[in-house]
């Protein structure tokens, strides 16, 4: 148990039960039933013949748990590892398709899920078509080599990808476990020693709106599950600052069953940073970052189960806890070339925790348990053994280079300890209180248990083929219209999508929403290689691609289209299909014995293979999950199609309409007789689409879902409310065409598979021509219905009459500010406190204004790094002119409101005092986001000076929607009375991101009057008249009098909650407008 309830009764503090020794098993006879485990009997069987006749004693409980961890299916992948025998295709023209694949990739071969996987991938590496791949022992993401624009030069990268599932503990607990699917994510690029900075999020869910008596018993309501889980995913991503630029949920009343939790992470490094060797005897392996706790023990192996009525009330234990703060350091310490280099080999502490993470590094260890930090007392060798404590990293380095590797460690405010030796003996050995509880050769541990057997039939496909029939309801072609755009799949996911900071890092080429309204859904995350020094102008882009209605009704067919929709849709932003490498991620029931259930998997890999090779883009990667299961309940057939590419950031395109009179195609795939792809038409297109585009020639471009057409053009409208006028294609429509896409051109397009739709107009409108009559839909009530559909789920707006408030009174100044300290090159103190997460983007801006921006690390693991960063941040301001508090989630916003610990660090006698002498001397201080909400709760802000702080005062509170808003927002300058905003027009507008969970600027009746006698309200949201207004588009957390940012009495401080730092070109392409707030050199200029 992670913990138990006290017995109020006693009112007195109970003493702790210590283990002191590790039980020694007795005997094997109901072992498996006694201890849960999750290895077959066979294995189990396989364990007592090694101890008998190898070891010739009996096994410790902790080698027991350890061998159920390393072999399980989480780990070890045992069902996709499971010898294929008997597999039998059904008769006729299905089944000789499903043979000719077969025959062709797989005949000869010992056949498993695994090597179906994998086959086109080593196929291509061989004839010498994959030579971008990184072959390497450490294989916990994709790596491929790339090349990276960094200021016109170009650099040799490594560009690294992984999804990861956490679909049992969200079902379980759904904030914890979809927070540590994204940290799961995370680390295993992070222990590649490459830095995460792009993520996407694909989940599934039955209908989070059916009424709660419809929940099934020992099951959370999925209302629950859905929300909670995007608040856990959101709340990672968000604090870690992890930049998450696609978030799409799928609905399909399999996922009942349990729950589809998938997060998926784009990360990059210099390949000069990068060392791969194998440990050597002699070398050390530090455990770096969190304590151990028993959260997360048997996560490995409960995961690897079907869910039944009581895993509610059982599982809880397994569910890890994440902490963002604490892998956001780990982050930092990574990016370091110098701790990179020193590192041979890392793995990740994931399932299984210090018994996979440590024991997969090197073929002999000794591991030290008493070594491992914990969170409390009274761990047992067991638990320290398997517990999946969350946000820890296994480094092998050599013994003299320790102490360096510890110091560095420090210095970013992480523990790292030194917990095990490589030996030259191939065994792994743990040992705990002197003894060991662990010693198991290498030799048996690498068997994975014993290979099981499986036979496989594949099924016909039954039922209705949903790529032939259009199935939606209506009597006119306008009711069908409206039905497509308000189901469940097609809907409008925006108040999901808004939870998740979509623009930290200041890398973001496309906002998940695009146009000036943004209100086009992008399909393609597309994210600059984050790099420390320069500008990339090379980015990233990712996708995927998978529908349950195809994949139900005939996985074969499901996968193949799932490849083919993820390369569409990178096709469709711009990105060269040629140079995609995909990864694929299968969620399946459990399987059991039963043949048909195999036949599953077996033919989704088989579908796939075609597709991979056809286009030249295999699958290098991917993660299985085959467990979902819930008594008679299954998860549909899943096999998503993870697609990734680099692309040049010049040349993406986004999918809204630019402009009326716009000529409109439709791109067309035509299937094949037997309703798959047809691969060399695909091709063909997607080759002349990349041209045009590169070209310029297309203005925007959409791939066809599950909508159909008339999901396309719809929500290509509301971006920019640009109508359009189109022919009647008739049950074209809504019919699901994988491959095809709409697309806007200027000028007009011939080519063989292109067929003319129709113009975009000025109207907001949707109008459908025939010969006899039209049908025109109203663009405004089509997105009203659209966004409406899951608002009682994901509210989009806060309810309030919508309505222009207060514009204040602008005050302009013609002084030129000047600083009595003159500095050519102005040095900038960037404060990183535990949980700041815009240091970098803060550092940069600044960078390129001119100034030399220094990051200090705030440091609390102990008392000592506390008076060492007083000290440093004392002697820091002594140097600098500007002081730069970036946002983030200061000490996880912990306790009370966001800023606060930040506040307590400002308000240090000493640090008070020197940041009144350098104030005193003319130095400026901006604090944006959390950094707005650190100056006004320490008195900063509005008054000029610290620990001046009212119950009256103003102060930032939660956003009035009740959640995380991230999107972009429209300003105006109201006073340029400030050194950070002499070069602006009074009435300039900008074009900014915000992105904050407290940016509610409250303040009282007489301390607004105050504030705007004194001309302190400097920035305030506006609409698109420039008029200040309450509705949520424009002001998202409700500010009073929509104010945004305000200055000091002097103007020498300024606190705002946009991020003006989260600039650059090609940025938030698909939202018009100016986008760049150049405080930062107005900042410097003061000081010329």
């Amino acid at each position: 148990m992670e913990m138990r309830e006290k017995d109020l009764s006693k009112l007195e503090q109970e003493g702790l039960q210590f283990q002191s020794s590790v039980p020694i098993i007795e005997s094997f006879v109901g072992l498996k039933e006694s201890m849960g485990l999750a290895m077959s009997q066979a294995d189990l069987d396989f364990v007592e013949k090694y101890f008998r006749e190898e070891e010739k004693r009996m096994p410790t409980e902790t080698e027991i748990r350890v061998l159920d961890t390393y072999w399980s299916d989480h780990c070890r992948h045992t069902t996709f590892e499971t010898e294929l025998e008997e597999i039998v295709f059904p008769k006729g023209k299905f089944g000789e398709e499903l043979q000719r694949v077969f025959n062709k990739y797989l005949a000869n071969k010992q056949v498993t899920l695994m090597e179906m996987a994998k086959v086109i991938g080593k196929k291509m590496r061989k004839e010498g078509k994959l030579d971008d791949l990184e072959v390497s022992e450490e294989i916990n993401a994709c790596s491929i080599y790339i090349d990276v624009d960094v200021d016109g030069e170009i650099e040799k990268w490594l560009l690294m990808f992984k999804n990861e599932t956490h679909n049992h503990p969200t079902e379980i607990e759904p904030f914890g476990g979809a927070s540590t699917c994204l940290g799961g994510a995370i680390r295993d690029p992070l222990s590649g020693r490459a830095y995460v900075y792009q993520a996407i999020r694909v989940t599934g869910a039955a209908n989070p709106l059916e009424t709660l008596e419809d929940t099934l018993e020992g099951k959370l309501p999925q209302k629950k599950i859905t929300t909670a889980a995007a608040h856990g995913y959101s709340s990672y991503g968000n604090q870690i600052g992890l930049t998450t630029g696609l978030i799409s949920e799928i609905y399909h009343e399999g996922y009942k069953a349990k729950r589809m939790e998938v997060g998926a992470v784009v990360a990059a490094a210099p390949v000069k940073n990068v060392r791969r060797e194998t440990p050597i005897p002699g070398d050390i392996v530090i455990l770096l970052g969190g304590k151990t706790g028993r959260d997360g023990c048997g996560g490995a192996t409960g995961s690897s189960k079907e869910h039944t009525k009581d895993s509610l009330a059982l599982c809880g234990a397994e569910v890890q806890k994440g902490n963002a703060p604490e892998e956001r350091k780990i982050q930092r310490l990574f990016r370091k070339e110098k701790v990179a280099r020193m590192i041979k080999k890392c793995n990740d502490f994931g399932a299984g925790g210090v018994s996979v993470a440590i024991g997969e590094l090197a073929e002999g260890l000794k591991i030290n348990l008493d070594s491992v930090p914990t969170k409390y007392a009274g761990l047992n060798g067991t638990e320290l053994a398997i517990s999946e404590s969350q946000e820890r990293m296994a480094v092998v380095i050599a013994k003299e280079e320790e102490a360096l590797f510890l110091e560095e460690a420090a210095f970013e405010n992480l523990e790292a300890t030194k917990v095990a030796e490589v030996t030259e003996e191939k065994r792994l050995i743990l040992s705990w209180k002197g003894k060991e509880i662990v010693n198991l050769s290498r030799a048996f541990l690498d068997t994975n248990g014993v290979r099981q057997k499986a036979k496989v039939e594949v099924e016909e496909p039954s039922g209705n083929n949903p790529l032939t029939e259009a199935v939606v309801s209506g009597n006119s072609l306008a009711d069908q219209w409206k039905n497509c755009m308000q189901d469940l799949n097609v809907a409008s996911q925006k108040g999901m999508v808004e939870m998740f900071d979509s623009n930290i890092g200041a890398g973001t080429i496309l906002m998940p929403f695009g146009g000036k309204y943004q209100m086009t859904p992008n399909d393609v995350a597309v994210q600059k290689i984050s790099v420390e020094k320069g500008h990339s102008h090379t980015a990233s882009a990712i996708t995927w691609g998978y529908n349950p209605k195809i994949s139900s009704w005939s996985p074969y067919h499901g996968s193949a289209y799932a490849v083919l929709e993820s390369l569409a849709k990178l096709v469709s932003v711009g990105a060269d299909y040629r140079k995609v490498r995909l990864s694929f991620q299968e969620y399946f029931q459990k399987l059991g014995k039963e043949a048909k259930n195999w036949g599953k998997p077996f033919a989704a890999l088989l579908g796939s293979l075609e597709a991979q090779e056809a286009f030249g883009t295999p699958a290098i990667g991917g993660k299985d999950s085959m467990s979902g299961s819930f008594q008679d309940l299954h998860v549909p057939p899943t096999l998503i199609s993870f697609a990734v590419a680099p692309v040049a950031t010049k040349e993406v395109i986004s999918p809204e309409f630019k402009k009326a009179a716009s000529h409109i195609y439709l791109l067309k795939h035509t299937a094949l007789e037997n309703t798959m792809p047809d691969y060399e038409m695909c091709k063909k297109n997607f080759a002349w689409l990349h041209e045009q585009i590169i070209a310029g020639n297309i203005l925007s471009c959409m791939t066809i879902k599950m909508g159909g057409i008339a999901e396309a053009l719809t929500k290509m409208t509301f971006g920019n409310r640009i109508g359009l006028e189109v022919k009647n294609v008739g049950e074209n429509f809504f019919q699901l065409a994988y491959g095809s896409f709409i697309l806007e051109s200027e000028q007009e397009l011939s080519f063989d598979n292109l067929e003319y739709l129709g113009k975009t107009i000025e109207e907001y409108q949707i109008r459908i021509l025939d010969r006899e009559t039209s049908t025109v839909l109203s663009g405004k009530e089509m997105e009203k219905e659209w966004l409406e559909v899951l608002a009682p789920i994901f509210p989009y707006e806060y309810q309030e009459e919508k309505k222009e408030i207060y514009t204040l009174d602008s005050c302009i100044t013609t002084k030129i500010y000047h600083s009595k300290e003159r500095v050519a090159k102005p040095r900038v103190l960037v404060m990183a406190f535990p949980g700041t997460n815009c240091e970098y983007d803060s550092a940069k801006a600044f960078q390129d204004a001119g100034a030399e921006p220094h990051i200090l690390v705030f440091r609390n693991l102990k008392p000592s790094y506390i008076e060492a960063s007083i000290e440093a941040m004392v002697q820091e301001l002594k140097q600098a002119q500007i002081l730069m508090l970036p946002g983030g989630f200061s000490a996880g916003d912990e306790p009370d409101g966001s800023g606060k610990f930040i506040a307590t660090v400002l308000q240090n006698p000493r640090i008070m005092a020197e940041v009144q002498n350098f104030l005193e001397r003319d130095g400026l201080i901006l604090g944006i986001c959390n950094g707005f909400q650190a100056l006004i709760k320490s008195g900063l802000l509005p008054y000029g000076k610290l620990g001046t702080v009212t119950e009256n005062s103003p102060t930032l509170t939660f956003n009035k929607i009740g959640r995380h808003v991230s999107q972009m927002v429209r300003t105006k300058i109201l006073s340029n009375q400030s050194p950070w905003l002499s070069s602006f027009q009074v009435g300039e507008e900008f074009i900014i991101p915000v992105s904050h969970g407290e940016g509610r600027f409250y303040v009282q009746e007489a301390e607004l009057k105050s504030l705007l006698q004194h001309g302190q309200i400097v920035t305030q949201y506006v609409n698109f008249e420039g008029k200040a207004s309450n509705e949520f588009r424009h002001t998202p957390n409700g500010s009073t009098c929509a104010i945004e940012g305000i200055v000091s009495p002097d103007g020498r401080i300024l606190g705002k909650m946009g991020h003006s730092e989260r600039k650059g070109e090609d940025l938030y392409k698909n939202i018009p407008g100016n986008k760049v707030q150049d405080i930062f050199s107005n900042g410097v200029n003061y000081f010329k």
